[in-house]
């Protein structure tokens, strides 16, 4: 089983980072082969909307997003990690995010799997954000939601934590690290 754990924080060793770090150990644990990718070290322009990729599913855009689509297509399980800015996801996560959309094409406009194939893929969503309010993390789960959606990933919760803002603070709370190692687990399982 591979995992792909996909890091959006800018802030290196950051709380999500953190997060995600033992939510791969947990999958480790269960035998999974885990790969994270950091956003953060890669060279991702964004969409352009050109519509080229209304064509055959293909974004032209030579950066390193084409690594990413490999790996979404050849993982099994993906752990989407991203802190909140402004009750969204990152800059460097959204532009990904919108870089999917030759892979929505192929969905919804070319009717050929997203992901080249029609296997079974869960998705877990990893966050922090600073405030603590009702709904605070509602809009970037719109977005990952909308993600999975679009690649045939089932989408299958998150671990959020919410009044988590300066860099190691997660480290404060009582059990956020058991919690995200517990859910690698769990995410491995079948």
């Amino acid at each position: 089983m591979k995992v792909l754990g996909i890091a959006g924080s800018p802030r290196i060793n950051g709380n999500t980072d953190m997060l995600l770090a033992e939510v791969m150990r947990g999958a480790t644990e269960n035998g999974a082969e885990v790969t994270t990718i950091y956003l953060r070290e890669l060279n991702i322009s964004p969409c352009l909307h050109c519509d080229n990729c209304l064509k055959d599913g293909e974004c032209n855009i030579a950066d390193d997003m084409k690594h990413i689509y490999l790996d979404l297509e050849f993982t099994d399980k993906l752990v989407l990690a991203s802190p909140l800015h402004f009750m969204g996801l990152t800059s460097q996560t959204k532009l990904m995010v919108d870089r999917c959309q030759s892979l929505w094409v192929r969905k919804y406009k070319l009717k050929i799997p997203p992901l080249r194939c029609n296997r079974m893929r869960k998705g877990l969503f990893i966050s922090v954000g600073g405030r603590r309010m009702v709904g605070l993390f509602e809009p970037a789960l719109a977005t990952v939601k909308a993600l999975f959606s679009s690649l045939d990933i089932e989408y299958s919760g998150s671990l959020v934590f919410p009044g988590i803002d300066e860099k190691e603070a997660i480290k404060e709370h009582p059990d956020a690290l058991q919690r995200a190692f517990l859910a690698g687990q769990r995410l491995t399982e079948d």
